[in-house]
Parts: C-alpha cells; sequence; structure tokens
C-alpha cells in the first residue's frame, strides 16, 4: 500500500529499515512518533497544517506500519533507541519529538536515554503517567491472554480504535481500513507477538519515577473523554488525575485538557491541537 505522502526508508542497525514521511521545512523539526500498532499516517492532520511552518517526520516503529517485519525486542527502550538511532542517521537538529499513547512513553524514555537528542517534548495522551502494581500488572496480563482467545487481530484493533475517539463520526475508518491492510502482510503470529510485547514494555518499564528528570520543556494534550487513559478496569481515576499526576512531575510543562475529546485527539481535535504545538514550539 502506499502512504499519502511519499514514503522513505532509512536501514538502522539493530531496528531494520524504518519507513517514514518527511513534509515541509523549517529550522524545527517535528519527529512523530505513533502509538501501539499504529503507523504514521495518524498524523496526517496535523503534518498537513504543520509543515508550512517546520520540518514534519513521522516514522513507522520497527515491526509497524511499512517499516521491516523482523524479529525484535519489543519495547519501550528498543523503541527509544530506535528513535535516538534514526535522529543521528538523519543527524537532525533541534527536534521536538511528538508522542502519541504509547509513542508518548517512547518519547519521555527517548529524552531521559538521550538528553541531547531533542530540545522539547509534545506528549499526546500518553502512556506512562498511569501507575500499575503488581496485582495490577497481572490482572493486565491475564486480561490479555483472554481477549486474544476470544478476538480475532482485525475485531480487536477496529475495537481498539473506535474506543479512541470520543465521537465516532466514520472519523477512524480510513485508519481501520489502512492498519487491515497493513496487517494482512505481516506474517502468522508476528502482529500478535509485537503488540503483546509493546503492551508488556509499556507495563514494565515505567516512566513514572523517572520524569522529574525531564530537562526539556514539554507540552501535555489529553482528552477528557479518553476511555483508554486511565484503565478503567483497574483504576478509579478521572484522566485529568492521571495527567495531572504526570504533569506535575515534570519540571517545565504545560498541560491542555481539550473538551468532548478521546484518545485519539490528534484527529478529533486536530485545528486545536496544531494550534497548541505552533504556541509551544514557538
Amino acid at each position: 500500500m502506499n502512504y499519502s505522502y511519499k514514503t522513505y526508508f532509512k536501514d538502522i542497525p539493530g531496528a531494520g529499515s524504518i519507513a517514514y514521511v518527511d513534509e515541509g521545512k523549517g529550522e524545527q523539526t517535528l519527529l512523530f512518533i505513533h502509538g501501539l500498532a499504529n503507523y504514521a499516517m495518524v498524523w496526517q492532520k496535523n503534518i498537513e497544517y504543520l509543515k508550512q511552518f517546520y520540518r514534519c517526520i513521522a516514522i513507522d516503529l520497527p515491526g509497524n506500519g511499512l517499516s521491516g517485519k523482523e524479529d525484535h525486542p519489543f519495547g519501550i527502550k528498543f523503541y527509544a533507541d530506535s528513535v535516538n538511532q534514526f535522529i543521528q542517521a538523519l543527524q537532525l537538529k533541534h527536534v521536538c519529538l511528538v508522542g502519541h499513547s504509547m509513542g508518548g512513553q517512547i518519547a519521555m524514555t527517548t529524552v531521559l536515554n538521550y538528553p541531547q537528542c531533542a530540545d522539547k517534548l509534545v506528549l499526546c495522551s500518553p502512556a506512562g503517567f498511569e501507575e500499575f502494581s503488581p496485582f495490577d500488572k497481572s490482572l493486565f496480563y491475564g486480561t490479555i491472554h483472554l481477549r486474544d482467545m476470544l478476538s480475532s487481530d482485525e475485531s480487536l484493533l477496529r475495537h481498539t480504535i473506535e474506543n479512541s475517539f470520543y465521537k465516532q463520526h466514520k472519523q477512524g475508518e480510513g485508519v481501520i481500513k489502512e492498519l487491515i491492510d497493513i496487517m494482512k502482510t505481516y506474517r502468522s503470529g508476528y502482529y500478535k507477538k509485537m503488540v503483546e510485547a509493546s503492551i508488556k514494555g509499556m507495563l514494565e518499564e515505567s516512566v513514572t519515577e523517572l520524569v522529574q528528570l525531564i530537562k526539556q520543556p514539554a507540552l501535555i494534550i489529553f482528552g477528557r473523554e479518553d476511555a483508554l487513559i486511565p484503565n478503567r478496569l483497574l483504576h478509579h481515576l478521572t484522566t485529568e488525575q492521571v495527567a495531572n499526576h504526570g504533569a506535575k512531575r515534570i519540571p517545565n510543562a504545560k498541560l491542555v485538557m481539550m473538551q468532548d475529546c478521546g484518545h485519539f485527539l490528534q484527529w478529533e481535535k486536530a485545528d486545536e491541537v496544531n494550534r497548541e504545538i505552533v504556541l509551544f514550539v514557538q
């Protein structure tokens, strides 16, 4: 399949072939990192506007989208290492990492492990702020195992994307169709292995106790009606409580809560998100 933008590929040692789109020009480079089992084009509504001000690069994480499908030790540190290597390989300067969901946790881990790789952070509905006890994790893993037994990969993907919107309005249909087309190119068992390892990485490679070490200014954006954060089965919290908990720990952070908006805020509230990013980056 082809993306709406020209797709480039870069071989990264240990991460294989990384697919990415590269639009626009500017002193500042926005490097977009997608969430769990997503792809670069979840940022299309943002790139289309922001490319008039900045160089906009969106990657497919290893094992995702059009990137290579080698066997990798999928996890947050692995993805963060891959992002840093990608930045070095393209010799990117003045980078602002823009991460959604798991991509937000990857972005935070990247600057914690490689502080010089980026100047700023934009975290859209980031994973990593919610804390999980050992008991929480055991329940979570049990739920994943049961879910895998009862549902197909395609139905799980559709359910997750649809739940990511506050008001569906068919906004996610194009994303779902393209992700299903991509899924059909995976060899048997690969997609499920990648997803389960990535979820385990989010739970086991927490950044909650480390975010106070982040030196970069951070813009954090959440939708008030996020149905995925927090995990409603495990935690009786609101999204705003989780957001405040994380934002208060980052020394130089600005938190924006968006009304009538779910987890996929960069689509549902693209204009507002783009405006916040421009104000923050400038």
